[in-house]
């Protein structure tokens, strides 16, 4: 069934704005969004590196990099981009308005990846039950905006 992994997202879905809104506090105090960005991607690197070590899961660092395209490490600096931007973003837009802009963003990249198939993604063209869900979505940020 699909339902741990369903509520495996409704929880990373919740802890985004709490994610933003304590990183924006500690920019407050940090030096700005990249500080608190750094600080964020530190403590996350220290706590992947303790669950790996904890569970032994391997990781073959040199192997990875010597057989992956370049842009396979891009991955990081968009998660970057991400954290400094919700840090300037949540004083200017508030949580309601940033997060959703950011789901409208994700809804019209996801539905492009999704038509085309690239990066691994399955093949799900796009029909109008799947456009109709993205203008609502796109509704409700105009609606949560104000």
């Amino acid at each position: 069934m699909k339902w741990p992994f369903l509520l495996m997202a409704l929880t990373a879905g919740l802890l985004i704005p709490v994610q933003a809104g304590i990183n924006a506090l500690l920019g407050r105090i940090a030096g700005g969004a990249e500080a608190a960005a750094f600080i964020s991607f530190a403590v996350g690197t220290v706590v992947l590196a303790a669950y790996l070590l904890v569970f032994r899961i391997p990781v073959s660092l040199g192997q990875t990099f010597a057989v992956s395209p370049w842009w396979y490490w891009t991955g990081g600096a968009f998660g970057a981009f991400f954290v400094a931007a919700s840090v300037v973003l949540v004083p200017k837009l508030g949580a309601g308005v940033m997060i959703s802009v950011i789901i409208a963003g994700q809804i019209v990249a996801s539905l492009a990846l999704d038509h085309f198939g690239v990066l691994g993604y399955p093949v799900r063209p796009l029909d109008l039950q799947r456009v109709v869900g993205a203008a609502l979505l796109a509704a409700g940020v105009f609606l949560i905006k104000g």
